[in-house]
């Protein structure tokens, strides 16, 4: 008796070491880009970010960052261990490996994040434009593509008129529409909520191929925008890759939307799997509130 006892306290001795370790290895494993962006508060928001992607309980979550300035050939991430690459990242031309290796990633079937300032990237990287559909600035133009908008009847329309790429008003809360409430990504969400303060990124260009507008917001005229219903949140596909593509995010408090967390999440288990499982919150804004979370860096 005594002996099985002992066998018994062992196998649970085992199981209690061998279980965790179990347990992190069946998370997904993402990896955030970072190094280089214009906006200044990276750091915060790629912490934010790996915060929320952690407490969702689903990832495991790398930092791989550039050096300050300029193309890093040291920068050499392997992609391929993971599950979902999410871009914070802003800067200079990555290595010519470095980028054949991203191709090949996505292309292989590896989820990808864009972030906000993450589609100013790569204006001339064609692949990469390819990837996030529409993006702004960057040195691009017409002949980087069409503008892509949604007019008021809700049609999606590609606008090939010249003009350069990117532009936004003051920073202002704005009402996002769910145009897709069935994807995955979007379902359960309101089909009107209202988001924090942020840019409101308009006239984004791009190929805009194999690519789903999922969300809009009306850039107001009387807020400096363009008058069109942008593209707030989208999904394409390049390959076998799937990309969850958001323009929103540009601040701390942007990110400390409820709206903004729960559609990070959602549309970075998407990219990873395919599919969602990360529940839509009590707190999520409504048509007409606001629901932020401040943000308590450990």
């Amino acid at each position: 008796m005594r002996l099985l006892i002992q066998t018994a306290l062992s196998l649970l001795l085992v199981a209690a070491l061998v279980l965790p370790a179990a347990a992190a290895d069946a998370k997904l494993k993402a990896l955030i880009v970072e190094g280089q962006n214009n906006h200044g508060n990276w750091p915060q928001t790629t912490k934010m970010m790996k915060s929320y992607l952690e407490k969702s309980g689903l990832f495991t979550v790398d930092v791989a960052t550039t050096a300050p300035k300029g193309t890093d050939p040291s920068f050499k991430p392997e992609f391929k261990k993971y599950d979902v690459v999410v871009s914070n990242y802003n800067g200079a031309e990555w290595p010519e490996e470095t980028k054949t290796a991203f191709i090949d990633y996505v292309k292989g079937g590896g989820g990808l994040v864009i972030v906000h300032a993450a589609n100013n990237s790569f204006g001339n990287w064609r692949e990469y434009n390819e990837m996030i559909g529409i993006g702004g600035w960057g040195g691009r133009n017409e002949k980087s593509g069409p503008y892509v908008y949604l007019d008021a009847a809700g049609k999606l329309v590609r606008d090939t008129s010249p003009g350069s790429g990117g532009h936004h008003g003051p920073q202002h809360p704005f009402q996002i529409i769910v145009r897709d409430g069935d994807h995955p990504i979007t379902r359960g969400l309101p089909r009107e909520w209202m988001h924090m303060n942020d840019e409101l990124y308009d006239k984004l260009r791009g190929p805009g191929e194999n690519m789903q507008v999922l969300a809009t917001a009306f850039a107001d005229p009387k807020k400096g925008g363009s008058g069109r219903h942008e593209p707030m949140l989208m999904t394409l596909e390049y390959g076998k890759g799937k990309i969850f593509h958001t323009p929103m995010g540009h601040g701390n408090d942007s990110q400390e939307c409820v709206g903004f967390i729960t559609t990070l999440q959602r549309g970075t288990e998407w990219a990873a799997t395919g599919k969602v499982t990360v529940p839509v919150p009590d707190d999520f804004p409504t048509a007409d509130k606001t629901s932020q979370r401040k943000f308590e860096a450990k």
